[in-house]
């Protein structure tokens, strides 16, 4: 009912709405769904997802529950996504599974003992996380109000504390919950609900995730935890359609 209305609200405000305008517009209106919709298709296999999703994603209002709704119902079949998860011994990995025709990304995260992201936000877009092996620990903070601001080059985010900035820079970012994800868990976050880390708190189990990001990004925001200090991280894969990608250096 949210999203009708806001459907509508939009509709007599601007009749040429395109669909990434109307997601991040969902972003301020959506908190997520616990449970698979009554009324929603069933989703059998990876496929049977990703046919789902283009054909939710078809149309400009994008019906972001039904989304919802796709990634609780498809249960992880290890068989189906394992030519996607594709390990590093170092850090956690970023394999891409389909690019949506642009409209999303869908994406495979695996995750060592151990390995960690940093605080991040989303890029006012939606994210979807629902786990496929294993376990993660999701802890959420509070979108900062003021913070200093830097530029990251790629894959170089810590060391964050000579960047300038005319900005205030805020104490600490404050922890708002944490959560543990198990087999076929889904979360949902945006940055109106706030910034996340994710982690494999386990020493001996690797784990795997599922990620849905719509509109799709290339660059998000890093967090410093004690300073709130921000600063803009370009975002790569390690393999897309399970294939190794090499960046030029």
């Amino acid at each position: 009912m949210v999203l009708e209305r806001l459907k509508m609200s939009l509709s007599k405000t601007d009749t040429d709405l395109d669909q990434e305008k109307y997601l991040r517009e969902a972003t301020r209106h959506f908190y997520g769904i616990e449970k698979p919709l009554k009324y929603g298709p069933s989703v059998e296999t990876l496929n049977d997802l990703i046919q789902a999703l283009y054909a939710e994603f078809s149309t400009n209002y994008v019906n972001i529950e039904m989304v919802n709704h796709l990634m609780l119902s498809y249960k992880s079949n290890p068989k189906e996504w394992q030519k996607f998860a594709k390990f590093d011994r170092y850090k956690y990995t970023r394999n891409l599974v389909d690019t949506g025709n642009g409209k999303f990304n869908l994406m495979i995260l695996c995750w060592g003992e151990g390995h960690g992201s940093t605080i991040h936000d989303h890029s006012d877009s939606h994210c979807f996380m629902k786990m496929l092996k294993g376990e993660l620990r999701e802890i959420r903070y509070a979108m900062p109000t003021t913070t200093t601001t830097g530029t990251a080059a790629e894959g170089n985010t810590s060391n964050t504390t000579s960047m300038e900035s005319d900005l205030e820079r805020q104490e600490s970012l404050d922890e708002i919950g944490q959560r543990t994800m198990s087999l076929n868990d889904v979360a949902y976050i945006n940055d109106n609900l706030g910034l996340h880390r994710v982690e494999n708190t386990s020493h001996s189990d690797t784990a795997v995730s599922l990620h849905l990001y719509c509109p799709p990004f290339d660059s998000c925001s890093v967090f410093e935890k004690n300073s709130g200090q921000r600063v803009k991280c370009t975002m790569t894969f390690w393999s897309k359609h399970g294939q190794k990608v090499t960046y030029d250096k």
